[in-house]
């Protein structure tokens, strides 16, 4: 019983232990809190150089920390958290790092295009923050010059998609800066376009070898494509009536179901089949024998794909409409379970063809169309007024 006692009383020790550590902690835990709190406000704020000895500030004089929390934000592409420092402390877009770059030459060398796009809401004063350069005589062109992570490129699929993006960015901040800025060179004696050049050679590279294997595999496709519609022009349903004509002693010649109006489909459906298929082996082709310049990924190659893919898909629904018309043109009479039947599983491949190429097809019209607004956005983010209640 003592025992029993004892060990009641050394859990009942136990509990409150825990419960004490637990107040404690959550204390500890309020108390880091607030000072985080604190610290955050005058990290905003800007402090003294005093507090923080390592850092510059803006023009000859060393830099707050305030600032770097921005950089941060500019480097990970936190729109909202920067637009909300600006919108706080609109001094900060002065702000320049130890490399003497602002947030926009930050969001230009990560690609983040929505921290970018603040610029075209400050006016004027984008003509003072563009030209700046970096301890190696970088400006804003060169640093788009140089080849974007690996992560914002998977953004992108596709080699050459990302090219194109890569081209976009560069066409987009060649407008932005003062003319006279793009032909400066660095201290490597580069100008920007050279350097974007060497940076890109690779991604040229596997962007070309990306292209004319999509090219090859679907111009191999659209070619059996044109072959069978071709020959099914000439062996049509129920073939060609073979008697003789009684006015100038010779045969007809004419299809035994031409008066139907579903030999007339048949007909259409596969004249079509053979027009795309022929139109997509030729865009195809041309994208086989292109020169594969760099500009040439901006606008000439993807909508080659486009086009070519487009025409492909239309002539394998048109096929595929052939194929089903036909059977309806033999097997109308009594039978028509049998063309029905095989109509709903003809649409299949159709089917398939939508599934496996959606989404390239997709992103060849997203990043060739769509990314023309990716820059100047209509929305502004920045700077707005208040809505009246």
């Amino acid at each position: 019983m003592h025992v029993e006692i004892q060990n009641k009383i050394r859990g009942a020790m136990l509990d409150i232990r825990k419960e004490d550590q637990a107040l404690q902690l959550e204390k500890l835990i309020s108390e880091h809190i607030a000072k985080m709190h604190v610290e955050t406000q005058n990290i905003i704020k800007g402090p003294t150089t005093s507090n923080f000895p390592h850092v510059a500030l803006l023009g000859n004089t060393k830099k707050t920390y305030s600032s770097r929390i921005l950089f941060v934000a500019a480097e990970m592409g936190n729109v909202t958290f920067v637009v909300e420092l600006i919108r706080q402390y609109p001094d900060l877009i002065w702000k320049v790092n130890d490399n003497n770059q602002s947030i926009f030459h930050i969001a230009v060398k990560h690609r983040h295009e929505g921290i970018y796009n603040l610029l075209y809401e400050i006016g004027s004063m984008k003509d003072l923050i563009t030209p700046l350069k970096d301890k190696k005589d970088n400006n804003m062109l060169h640093l788009v010059g140089k080849s974007a992570k690996q992560k914002r490129l998977e953004d992108v699929s596709g080699v050459a998609l990302q090219m194109q993006r890569e081209l976009l960015w560069f066409k987009e901040v060649e407008a932005m800066i003062p003319p006279s800025y793009r032909e400066r060179k660095n201290k490597d004696g580069l100008t920007p376009y050279e350097l974007f050049t060497k940076e890109h050679k690779e991604l040229v590279t596997q962007g070309e070898k990306w292209m004319k294997g999509t090219a090859s595999q679907c111009m191999v496709v659209a070619a059996l494509i044109a072959t069978i519609v071709f020959a099914a022009a000439f062996t049509v349903p129920g073939g060609y009536d073979q008697t003789n004509d009684k006015t100038n002693d010779q045969q007809n010649g004419i299809p035994v179901f031409h008066s139907k109006a579903s030999f007339m489909v048949f007909v259409v459906a596969d004249a079509i089949s053979l027009f795309a298929s022929s139109t997509s082996i030729l865009m195809f082709l041309s994208i086989l024998t292109s020169r594969y310049a760099e500009r040439d990924f901006l606008e000439s190659l993807p909508t080659k794909l486009m086009v070519g893919l487009a025409t492909l898909f239309l002539s394998i629904t048109t096929m595929t409409i052939a194929f089903s018309v036909s059977f309806f043109v033999l097997y109308s009479k009594g039978l028509l379970w049998m063309p029905i039947i095989i109509s709903v599983f003809a649409v299949l491949p159709v089917l398939l063809y939508m599934v496996l190429q959606y989404g390239l097809f997709i992103d060849v019209i997203r990043s060739t169309y769509a990314s023309r607004y990716l820059f100047k956005p209509q929305k502004h983010v920045l700077y707005y007024r208040n809505p009246k209640v």
